[in-house]
């Protein structure tokens, strides 16, 4: 694990197991100079330490990027979220926990936990411990809100506006937590979104697709949504090559090499997941003119609505979503426009330029607390 320490971190490389309920975990703390570590917590089956820690450098970057005084951090769970042992497994996760929870390390969410893990895991180490919590206790519900999905649509906005696309087709591989409600909003703001996925297929249509019924339907469907419109049905992985002028990845990592870049028709490519794009496409998108808005400035909604939720951990009082909304459409769009726009003045790939500026701000704070080497 030595090779996944650079300059930045991690500081902490916490690993996890229980042989009676099988569980395997993993805690990466990445770097607290601006604050304790924070970031979501996923159950997969494919999670590994490699995996984790790059997400926790995500979360570095995004808090940063954003002018959020918290670091970066992640955890990952080894297993099946439909397992029928997904309490005990969770519930041994966070009991490994208790000495880094919640004085270095708050649980949110990730792929695979609902706000009822939240619940659960509060019931197992006390109040403040997670944030994502349902709201009938007192929590930020996330999912429900649709505050990421919200942001990646509002940034999406802010950039095609200046790129002359306002109103243009839209292609969203996703529509779980944060596709739909990208999807939702993107509707709502006048776009035509024509492509969707999910993890049982994609559909696909040029004259924009029912978002309002497909919306509904999820969730009594889920997933399998994408059944009920045969005649929209096309290949699961062509939703990234539709003729949209936008496309929205918004489901896994690693959905777009540089081998894939000849086959993308979109003019405006926003990161609505983590890492979806390699750096070798993002390099090669950028020579042939394609915007590409990183994952860390257009995702940040989940980032800002988790500010929220940590300063009301210990609060009776309820967040007013309203206020939610309104921050995250007012600092996601001022930022994005910023980076994008430096990046088209200085010809600078807006990955770069947006790393940039997290950078210097972590580096300010690692000297200010002395945690660097004098250079």
């Amino acid at each position: 694990m030595f090779d996944l320490i650079d300059d930045w971190g991690p500081e902490k490389i916490v690993v996890v197991a229980d042989e009676k309920t099988q569980m395997k975990g993993v805690l990466v703390i990445d770097n607290t100079a601006r604050g304790m570590g924070k970031g979501g917590t996923r159950m997969q089956p494919t999670v590994s330490v490699e995996e984790i820690a790059r997400l926790a450098r995500v979360m570095t970057w995004k808090w940063a990027a954003v002018d959020l005084f918290y670091g970066g951090a992640k955890a990952g769970i080894q297993a099946d979220p439909n397992s029928p042992y997904k309490e005990e497994i969770l519930r041994s996760f966070v009991r490994k926990l208790s000495n880094e929870v919640p004085e270095e390390y708050v649980f949110g969410l990730d792929m695979g936990l609902t706000e009822n893990d939240a619940a659960i895991i509060i019931d197992e180490l006390g109040r403040g411990t997670a944030v994502g919590t349902p709201a009938s206790l007192g929590g930020v519900p996330y999912d429900a809100l649709g505050v990421t999905g919200f942001g990646v649509a509002e940034v999406t906005d802010e950039i095609a506006k200046s790129k002359g696309l306002a109103g243009a087709r839209v292609a969203i591989q996703g529509f779980g937590a944060v596709g739909r409600a990208t999807a939702r909003r993107m509707h709502e703001l006048g776009y035509t979104v024509c492509a969707i996925s999910t993890a049982k297929g994609a559909l696909a249509d040029s004259q924009g697709l029912d978002i309002p019924t497909l919306d509904n339907l999820y969730a009594s469907h889920g997933d399998a949504v994408v059944e009920e419109f045969p005649s929209q049905r096309i290949e699961l992985g062509q939703e990234l090559f539709t003729d949209a002028e936008i496309l929205i990845p918004a489901a896994l990592q690693d959905v777009i090499g540089v081998e894939d870049v000849s086959n993308l028709k979109s003019r405006l490519i926003v990161e609505g997941a983590n890492l979806p794009t390699s750096p070798e496409a993002q390099a090669e998108l950028h020579a042939r003119g394609v915007t590409v808005v990183p994952d860390f400035i257009a995702n940040a909604g989940g980032v800002v609505s988790a500010a929220f939720a940590m300063e009301a951990r210990q609060s009776a009082f309820r967040v007013e979503p309203d206020n939610i909304f309104a921050t995250i459409s007012s600092k996601l769009r001022g930022n994005a426009a910023s980076i994008i726009g430096v990046a088209d003045d200085t010809n600078r790939l807006p990955h770069v330029v947006a790393r940039d500026i997290a950078q210097q701000r972590v580096r300010d704070a690692m000297d200010l607390r002395g945690r660097r080497l004098p250079r």
